[in-house]
């Protein structure tokens, strides 16, 4: 098995987006896009996010021990391409804020329809990457139109689709002229 392999099986399994953000020792904001997050306990509240090793981000919040999970909405693709892209100056190019003293990373204003704030519960290297546990503190959801998710899968973006239906595994979605 190739790492090309895996990659390319990944792809097939379409998932939400956010980007991960922490603070440094001098407070100034690092993050990056993640499409591998998920929940662990409702009791407590933890979720996970895995992280590149050797990533400023990881090394800031290791550092602080806090990070934001930024969940980002379906018109936000452009964020999302400028946090994995790496560029040093993403912070200066979309609009983040620090809600209060208790925020535990950057806030993306205008590119998150939820943010999660988070105090490091545990590491652990598995690989190239580091699989983090966040216990989470807060739950900001944006207070705006309501906005669908941004989703990464088979390569490429898209948004939770808006009325209708999801087509039940199996079966293909239903034909808008049928319901006529």
């Amino acid at each position: 098995m190739t790492e090309g392999d895996f990659r390319a099986l990944m792809s097939l399994f379409p998932t939400g987006v956010a980007v991960v953000g922490a603070l440094d020792g001098s407070g100034r904001p690092w993050g990056m896009t993640c499409s591998s997050l998920c929940s662990v306990s409702l009791s407590p509240p933890t979720l996970l996010v895995c992280v590149r090793s050797g990533s400023p981000t990881l090394a800031a919040l290791e550092r602080t021990g806090a990070f934001s999970v930024n969940l980002l909405h379906d018109e936000a693709r452009d964020v999302a391409e400028l946090f994995a892209s790496g560029d040093p100056d993403r912070f200066r190019r979309t609009a983040w804020h620090l809600p209060d003293a208790t925020a535990a990373g950057p806030h993306l204003r205008d590119a998150a329809h939820a943010v999660s704030d988070c105090r490091v519960d545990g590491v652990r290297r598995v690989g190239d990457h580091s699989v983090v546990f966040g216990r989470v503190v807060r739950v900001s959801v944006g207070t705006g139109p309501e906005r669908a998710p941004l989703l990464y899968g088979l390569r490429r973006y898209a948004a939770w689709p808006s009325g209708g239906s999801v087509a039940e595994p199996g079966r293909s979605r239903p034909d808008p002229a049928d319901e006529e």
